[in-house]
């Protein structure tokens, strides 16, 4: 059961509560959890994004260790702007995910 750690940005009182109840608060909006299991961490995230959808204000930020991602890093995003990690020069970056344009 891997870290996860929730950062938000001005999101509603109630995604901040429930993220209390579920996990640490160690700093203002930034949220953890030592050994949490991929259902309940996937239980968070359902609720948060079904909460995003009809209060679509703010963003939230989750990462969690996956071995089959891009630098070992699970990463999930609601709000904006989205962001990817990219190998770059041997390093790991985040970089903004380009939205489609229509002309």
């Amino acid at each position: 059961m891997p870290l996860v750690v929730i950062v938000t940005r001005d999101v509603a009182d109630r995604f901040r509560g429930f993220l209390k109840s579920v996990m640490l608060e160690v700093a203002p909006a930034v949220y953890v959890s030592p050994r949490m299991s991929k259902g309940v961490r996937d239980r968070t995230w359902n609720v948060l994004a079904e909460w995003h959808d009809f209060e679509p204000r703010g963003s939230i930020v989750m990462v969690w260790r996956d071995n089959n991602e891009t630098g070992g890093v699970g990463l999930a995003h609601l709000g904006e702007p989205p962001r990817e990690l990219v190998e770059m020069d041997g390093m790991w970056v985040a970089r903004l995910r380009r939205q489609a344009q229509s002309l």
